[in-house]
């Protein structure tokens, strides 16, 4: 049944609204016969920002990830976003042509009751909430199989697991972006198509050829030069390797045309540490110290500080300590984090603490927005520190 003129008005002057305050153009709806079928799951509604938007109009895709077992997550290009079901108490109507009051203004139409079929109807949209990437089954995936050399016997068995860049798109909740990046902190490498990450001791082997060949060659670890490090290393180890090595404790440059490598020292006295650390429960303090400084290339100096995120120390025992605590080996979870942190110590200082809270933090969060959400403060012997709000599992 389609309504007149005359009944639209009589509908506004039983409403008091003044028809000189509204445009001329009325949209009468109604009903279309497939729309109780249409509000019964065929479809759903997302809001998207309007960065999201002007992507998906420009032809973009918007990927949802995730396994059975994992809550959906929605990811772009470059950013990746929780999915949730909000309702509200309005009813949303989908009007395929639909024209808004603007555009009806810009348009001269002299027909001014226009009749819309009402195509479906929901009482709920899934919003995005922007989130971190869940990065942690990244490396358990690359773990499964790590990369020990080209002549290692794991090489030869086609039934280890391996994974190429679209199987981790698959199987991580994250953008290709953060997907790439986490792999170069990883320091994965992509070896026969498939991405691997080098088993540590492998990894020190490839290190300690080329600390060596520094030494012996006297060059400066600003200006190590790529082609003489392949030729000399090359009949050792395999060029991508030697190469892989150099870009994971390096900073490329090109000068004069040639390809050099400036050597993180922080990068190198870590590594150092790590392997020094790895097959200890604890390690007295002072004596780690003097050991690692022995330890690293000379002409480098060790500090404490190049060790946040990877090691521990405990001030309080007698002697001091100092213990491996890997940032990646912790929970992903915000309260889960928390959890384990409070039940290795009770009390910690914002220093000791951040290294292991900092990539928890999201746009604009700060530790002390964390520690303020997940812990209590308190003074102890004039220095501020924080416990747990909660009773630790």
């Amino acid at each position: 049944m389609r309504r007149t003129r005359e009944e639209v008005d009589a509908t506004l002057q039983v409403a008091k609204l003044n028809r000189a305050e509204l445009l001329p153009a009325a949209h009468c709806l109604g009903f279309g016969p497939g729309a109780s079928a249409a509000a019964a799951g065929d479809f759903c509604l997302l809001e998207l920002e309007p960065a999201l938007c002007q992507q998906v109009e420009a032809g973009r895709s918007l990927v949802i990830r995730g396994d059975k077992d994992e809550p959906a997550v929605l990811c772009s290009k470059d950013k990746t976003y929780d999915l949730k079901i909000a309702d509200t108490s309005n009813m949303l109507l989908l009007i395929p042509g639909c024209k808004t009051p603007d555009q009806l203004k810009m348009e001269e139409t002299h027909c001014n009751i226009i009749h819309t079929e009402i195509f479906g109807f929901s009482n709920n949209y899934w919003e995005l909430r922007r989130c971190r990437p869940k990065l942690k089954k990244l490396k358990r995936l690359l773990m499964e199989n790590t990369y020990e050399g080209p002549d290692s016997e794991k090489e030869e068995n086609s039934n280890c697991s391996k994974y190429t860049t679209e199987d981790l798109l698959d199987q991580i909740q994250a953008s290709e972006e953060e997907l790439m990046a986490q792999l170069q902190v990883l320091n994965a490498c992509e070896i026969g198509g498939y991405w691997r990450i080098l088993e540590f001791d492998y990894e020190m082997k490839l290190l300690n050829h080329v600390t060596q060949l520094v030494d012996s060659e006297s060059w400066s670890f600003s200006k190590v030069p790529l082609n003489v490090c392949l030729q000399e290393l090359g009949p050792l180890e395999p060029e991508k390797m030697i190469e892989h090595c150099l870009e994971c404790y390096g900073r490329k440059y090109v000068e004069e045309g040639e390809v050099y490598f400036e050597l993180s020292t922080d990068k190198i006295c870590r590594a150092t540490a790590q392997m020094l650390l790895q097959n200890a429960v604890k390690f007295n303090l002072a004596e780690f110290q003097e050991v690692w400084q022995q330890s690293v290339p000379e002409g480098m100096t060790t500090r404490l500080d190049q060790l946040k995120g990877l090691a521990l120390v405990d001030r309080q025992s007698r002697p001091e300590t100092i213990f491996l605590l890997k940032v990646d080996d912790l929970p992903e979870d915000n309260q889960e984090r928390f959890n384990s942190l409070f039940s290795l110590r009770e009390k910690w200082t914002e220093e000791a603490i951040a290294p292991y809270i900092q990539d928890l933090c999201g746009e604009k969060q700060t530790i002390g927005a964390l520690l303020t959400k997940h812990s209590r403060s308190s003074m102890q012997n004039g220095v501020k520190v924080y416990n747990s709000r909660r009773p630790i599992p």
